[in-house]
């Protein structure tokens, strides 16, 4: 397993210990695509922040129920990726929740230095590409 950010590990310090779901019982109600694949949104947990989106197989989610630690899967390496194992951001998951069709992951994590490769706090700090303060009413004026 490997993690898509910076080099040198920080170390793992943050305490993570397994969920209490049984992972059997989670993984049947968890509604995967054609491919084994189910989007993961990781929220902080202290102020509802979203900090990313990655995916998840069975065995990615499985192994975050197991360790208390946000497990992803890589589709560009085809490969297990635990979050902050090489670069030190770790995510220490709190509670999972799915979405109502089962398709999606919600995890609350409590994060520990940036959640982006880009070593920004969020995977959306800065990338806003449309706003309602953009909109004009009929007139032309701004709302």
């Amino acid at each position: 397993m490997t993690d898509a950010g910076s080099a040198g590990a920080t170390g793992l310090s943050a305490v993570a210990v397994p969920l209490t779901a049984n992972p059997a019982e989670v993984l049947e109600k968890v509604s995967f695509s054609a491919d084994g694949l189910v989007p993961a949104i990781a929220q902080d947990s202290a102020n509802g922040e979203v900090l990313m989106m990655a995916w998840m197989n069975a065995k990615s989610l499985e192994q975050t129920l197991l360790t208390g630690r946000a497990t992803y899967w890589s589709r560009s390496r085809g490969e297990l990726w635990r979050k902050g194992e090489t670069s030190g951001h770790l995510q220490t998951v709190e509670q999972i929740s799915l979405d109502c069709d089962g398709d999606t992951v919600l995890m609350q994590v409590s994060q520990q230095g940036p959640a982006c490769h880009t070593g920004t706090r969020s995977c959306f700090t800065g990338r806003v590409v449309a706003s309602a303060a953009d909109r004009s009413d009929e007139g032309g004026q701004r709302a």
